[in-house]
């Protein structure tokens, strides 16, 4: 009986496993430093608590960016209250043309809450990473998700949800 009791206490429930790539620990994506399309400087810092997606685009992208903010959006509406503790940033590959009042037009459109991020020609190389995949950080600023393009609102809904409640 004191083996069955003792062999219990062993089990306990596993962790949620995540849908998208698990890319904690990676030695990149530690910083990012910007400025926002109503011309403030921002920083991952600035979100500290809240889920940060990182997406890397251009306004004129046919495809893939406007796909990919749409998603987000879907998933910021699922989340209903607890959209609010998440944070979709556009990252601009395109400086020159998506000028702070472009982003402004732009990355709103799909939610309110978006914030599109541009910086010169230096402080865009040194943040870029410009796949069609989006990064996702915990509420205590680490970089530990990779979506790839394709994988949907629903893989990422079901991969925030778990960060949010860690």
């Amino acid at each position: 009986m004191l083996a069955a009791v003792l062999g219990g206490c062993g089990d306990r429930p596993e962790a949620p496993k995540f849908k998208l790539t698990d890319v904690s620990g990676v030695d990149f994506g530690k910083e990012l430093n910007l400025t926002d399309h109503n011309g403030k400087p921002r920083t991952l810092a600035d979100f500290r608590g809240r889920v940060v997606t990182v997406f890397f685009g251009f306004t004129h992208c046919p495809d893939a960016c406007p796909t990919t903010l749409a998603e987000m959006a879907q998933v910021v509406r699922e989340l209903g209250r607890d959209g609010d503790r998440v944070q979709v940033l556009f990252v601009t590959v395109d400086p020159e043309r998506d000028t702070a009042e472009v982003l402004r037009q732009y990355v709103p459109s799909f939610h309110p809450g978006f914030l599109g991020l541009y910086g010169d020609a230096e402080a865009t190389a040194r943040s870029v990473d410009h796949t069609a995949g989006t990064y996702i950080y915990d509420r205590a600023g680490r970089l530990r998700l990779f979506a790839q393009y394709g994988r949907g609102a629903a893989a990422m809904l079901h991969d925030i949800r778990i960060l949010l409640a860690s």
